[in-house]
């Protein structure tokens, strides 16, 4: 429709020459019947493109990073805000952390502008915060931003479906180019020895733990962490006690981070016929449980195993 309005354009335009052309070869005519010839043409020419219900809609095309920069509002030495990112997870995550990924991909310009705000903080603004809020950040981010790379994929059944989606795909957080490996891997689990942040960083699948529906922030982080804890391993998908056939599961999750909770929960006392990591894994779960789950886990012999991962989607 848009190349038929180009056509009729240019007949317009050759018309007002032609027209202008036979007036000034005609002393007779009126001499401005030719300047009006030409403004006509220029007139209906223009309305074809301000007109898109002509010759179809002009394409929209989604805010570019630096549109949204420019609407973010961060600037360097302000207190950054979480305003907009609760808004969107009060939205769009219920309370089993499931996400109403269909409406967030209808309505994803607070993500995009809070993912825009991630990418605005200055390194010298974040260098400035303590530790938690500089751990809450993070967890955040890497939040957020598997969040925008589920609705730019969308529909999917799992993440895992999207090539390259932690290794390969990039997004900007301080400025700088990064992956979420990058955020999990390099950052998280090199600058701050948290493991609780395993508990609370969530790849949009069911294995994963609970996404909250608000944002971690630095002044109440280790609260935050705790509950994730505690609804983590209440949840038989992430931990299970079979006292009957003496067999203790626990999340995947745990067999490809346990050394991250080493240095913190490593023990020499208890939970005999384990490994070093295993001991860590387990002192860290059962100082999650009640007295009597914690004794079991401590004294008893019984059969270790990792569970099955849900790599589905967590969709609602």
């Amino acid at each position: 429709m848009f190349e038929s309005g180009k056509l009729v354009l240019s007949a317009l335009l050759f018309w007002s020459v032609a027209m202008a052309f036979s007036v000034f070869r005609n002393p007779t005519g009126k001499p401005f019947k030719a300047l009006r010839a030409i403004a006509l043409a220029s007139a209906l020419g223009g309305s074809l493109f301000l007109l898109p219900g002509c010759f179809g809609k002009t394409p929209v095309e989604p805010a570019s990073g630096e549109e949204l920069l420019s609407k973010s509002g961060v600037a360097q030495g302000e207190e950054f805000s979480y305003d907009g990112y609760n808004e969107v997870l009060s939205t769009y995550v219920n309370d089993v952390g499931e996400v109403d990924y269909q409406g967030l991909l209808a309505n994803r310009e607070g993500l995009d502008r809070f993912n825009a705000d991630l990418a605005a903080v200055s390194r010298e603004t974040y260098d400035s915060w303590s530790e938690a809020e500089q751990i809450a950040f993070w967890i955040n981010a890497y939040n957020s931003l598997t969040l925008q790379a589920i609705i730019d994929n969308y529909p999917v059944e799992s993440i895992r479906g999207i090539n390259g989606v932690w290794d390969k795909i990039e997004f900007t957080v301080l400025g700088e180019k990064m992956t979420l490996n990058n955020i999990e891997h390099d950052v998280l689990r090199v600058d701050f020895n948290e493991p609780r942040l395993h508990m609370a960083i969530v790849c949009a699948s069911i294995g994963c733990p609970f996404l909250r529906a608000e944002a971690f922030v630095g002044d109440r982080l280790d609260q935050q962490l705790e509950e994730q804890t505690l609804q983590f391993v209440s949840d038989s998908r992430h931990f299970t006690i079979d006292k009957e056939n003496n067999e203790v599961g626990v999340s995947s999750i745990f067999k490809w981070f346990g050394e991250d909770f080493e240095k913190t929960y490593g023990t020499d006392t208890g939970f005999e016929g384990h490994n070093d990591t295993d001991r860590s894994v387990l002192n860290f779960i059962a100082q999650h449980l009640d007295s009597e789950n914690q004794s079991y886990l401590k004294d008893s012999k019984y059969r270790f195993k990792h569970l099955s991962y849900d790599w589905n989607l967590n969709s609602q």
